[in-house]
């Protein structure tokens, strides 16, 4: 038999990590940028329709690469509704899409690494991070970004790609990624 003291220490642990999960929760369910900005809002659009509660829905993003001027990425991914998913404790879906185009003068701001990732969003509520990250093809002078979704215990298979060829903008000659990324 519990006694009521061991109740009362029971529930004040348990008020006290519901406190711990939701400030967790407010902090860190939305993304948290590797080195990039917020990406922009474009549109979401509605999937599954809910009665009185959220619908779930497909959100589309636009991000600037934060280490190279000149290329924008946009990417959708699901966001589950219901109740769970408006107050942030839903496991989002592992999938994502994404592409990525040069729209100036290609600039990289920095030397960086094949694979570092560029935008970091969290999916759940402890498990699960969507990044992209950005690399070069060398032989073809091209920026490849993916998109793909981790989780601590068992990796997911979906991802995405999108490749920018570095291209003449106006008079400025193209950079060669090879001499801005390396292994």
């Amino acid at each position: 038999m519990i006694s009521s003291r061991s109740t009362t220490r029971i529930r004040n642990a348990a008020f006290r990590l519901a406190v711990a999960a939701a400030v967790f929760v407010g902090v860190h369910h939305i993304s948290t940028p590797a080195n990039a900005a917020e990406p922009d809002l474009i549109y979401k659009k509605t999937t599954v329709w809910k009665f009185l509660a959220p619908d779930a829905k497909i959100g589309t993003y636009g991000i600037d690469d934060p280490e190279v001027e000149g290329v924008a990425c946009h990417f959708s991914v699901p966001e589950i509704g219901g109740w769970k998913g408006w107050i942030g404790v839903a496991e989002e879906l592992s999938q994502a899409s994404l592409s990525c185009k040069q729209y100036g003068p290609i600039v990289f701001k920095r030397k960086l690494k094949q694979g570092e990732e560029m935008f970091s969003q969290r999916r759940s509520f402890f498990f699960k991070r969507m990044q992209i990250v950005r690399g070069c093809d060398t032989k073809r002078n091209m920026l490849v970004y993916l998109v793909y979704t981790d989780k601590l215990i068992e990796g997911s298979p979906e991802n995405s790609t999108s490749s920018v060829p570095i291209i003449p903008w106006g008079t400025t000659q193209p950079a060669k990624c090879s001499e801005w990324i390396s292994d």
